[in-house]
């Protein structure tokens, strides 16, 4: 073998199984084994989503601890990362759906306030680039409630405050952005999301992704009554732009946060591309001979804007092979290699049974890992 071969392992979580930082540290395990002086560089992903934070602090980031309100306005401790003036903020450490009780919803009440305070302590923590990764949120709020955290006021006709969440905005009168904090006109906020849906409308944050948060057809119909309502009210606050950004790509990532982001002169890149930026891998790509990507699921939507999607663009831009790991393949040859991916690993193809699959996620992945080395590095 030659013995400048260096592998590079750039993926995601394996949702419900294994962090990122988990599949990197089971894959290098299995290709040792193969290998044992094999040289490998980890580099876990995200796309914006849950596990952002983690990917960052595994890059080298420090992970800064802060309390914030919930989903629900109980307290909770929420991170994000920073380095060298950059700042990673992950609006699903305050806002996401994890942060629920389990088996409880809430679509029209749940509230982005916390994530606004997430950005604030970013702020007070000195950074100068904020990358605001939006995904797995609890909230349909259009992102009122982070705008509120952060100096904005939301008033009924009777001037007291709007009531929480995406429902309450059904009585917003008024809006006033002049309270905003006056440091958010000097830091690039850079909007990091896998998707790029509008407000409102069928392809809306409501219709689309309101069910996954218990919304029932009459609630979809109220948020986006509601959404629409609040972006006409911000209309006469900031002018035509408020009608622009909420029918902009991106408006509605996460429950609508998105809108609110672009309210803040936020720039929206697919959250893929801005991570990879922020965690060196185009110099670990240089290093690598192989790359291993991955995540839980290879599926359809992995092909739009997903961390393994991500990766193997750039790793064939740069003329590296890519072969992928995950729990479950739902994808045809065709379209892995349409996609940069030579070939693709499942954790069904040792072990059938999907449950045990999800149970013992780690040792099968070590195994799995033993078959690419025999095939790709032996």
């Amino acid at each position: 073998m030659n013995e400048t071969r260096r592998v590079l392992i750039a993926a995601d979580k394996f949702k419900g199984s294994l962090t990122a930082v988990q599949v990197a540290e089971r894959v290098t395990a299995g290709l040792r084994r193969v290998v044992p002086d094999l040289a490998v560089e980890a580099l876990p992903v995200a796309d914006g989503g849950d596990g952002t934070v983690d990917a960052a602090v595994a890059a080298g980031f420090e992970r800064r601890e802060v309390r914030v309100a919930g989903p629900l306005g109980e307290e909770v401790t929420a991170a994000f990362a920073l380095r060298d003036g950059t700042a990673v903020v992950e609006m699903a450490e305050a806002s996401g759906l994890q942060r629920l009780p389990a088996g409880v919803f809430a679509p029209l009440t749940a509230s982005t306030y916390g994530s606004g305070e997430l950005l604030r302590a970013a702020l007070d923590a000195g950074a100068r680039t904020i990358v605001f990764g939006v995904g797995g949120s609890a909230t349909t709020d259009g992102g009122a409630g982070m705008l509120s955290a952060l100096g904005a006021r939301f008033l009924t006709e009777a001037g007291e405050p709007v009531a929480p969440g995406g429902g309450g905005l059904a009585g917003l009168a008024r809006a006033d952005l002049s309270g905003l904090d006056p440091r958010l006109s000097s830091v690039e906020l850079v909007l990091a999301s896998d998707v790029d849906n509008p407000l409102t409308g069928p392809k809306g944050a409501p219709a689309v992704y309101g069910p996954q948060k218990g919304a029932s057809p009459d609630d979809v119909e109220t948020l986006d009554a509601a959404l629409a309502h609040f972006a006409k009210v911000l209309e006469a606050e900031v002018g035509p732009r408020a009608a622009e950004y909420a029918a902009s790509p991106g408006a509605g990532a996460a429950g609508g946060i998105g809108y609110g982001a672009l309210l803040l002169g936020a720039r929206f890149r697919a959250g893929i591309e801005v991570m990879l930026d922020v965690l060196g891998f185009a110099p670990a790509l240089e290093r690598a001979s192989l790359v291993i990507t991955g995540e839980g699921s290879l599926d359809e939507q992995t092909l739009h804007g997903k961390a393994p999607a991500g990766v193997a663009a750039a790793a064939r831009a740069a003329g590296r092979p890519v072969v992928a790991v995950c729990g479950r393949l739902a994808l045809a040859e065709e379209a892995l290699h349409r996609a940069g991916i030579a070939h693709a690993y499942p954790l069904t193809s040792v072990e059938p049974d999907i449950a045990k699959c999800i149970a013992d996620a780690g040792p099968i992945l070590e195994r799995l890992a033993t078959r690419i080395a025999e095939t790709h590095l032996s």
